[in-house]
């Protein structure tokens, strides 16, 4: 699936009085998680336990 079919598919999701906003609140938040899932891919990501150290 291409990115604007991914993003069409999204959009097509919402509910017919989604505002802009919440296209774009959508549009970043699936940006985010496949940044991520990119580094984990790469190896990049942190240990769940780092991640509770730095936490504290």
């Amino acid at each position: 699936m291409t990115t604007k079919e991914a993003v069409l598919k999204m959009i097509s999701a919402l509910p017919d009085e989604a505002t802009l906003s919440d296209i774009m609140a959508e549009l970043y938040f699936r940006q985010k998680v496949d940044t991520g899932r990119q580094q984990l891919r790469r190896g990049q990501g942190i240990s769940h336990a780092k991640v509770k150290s730095r936490l504290k």
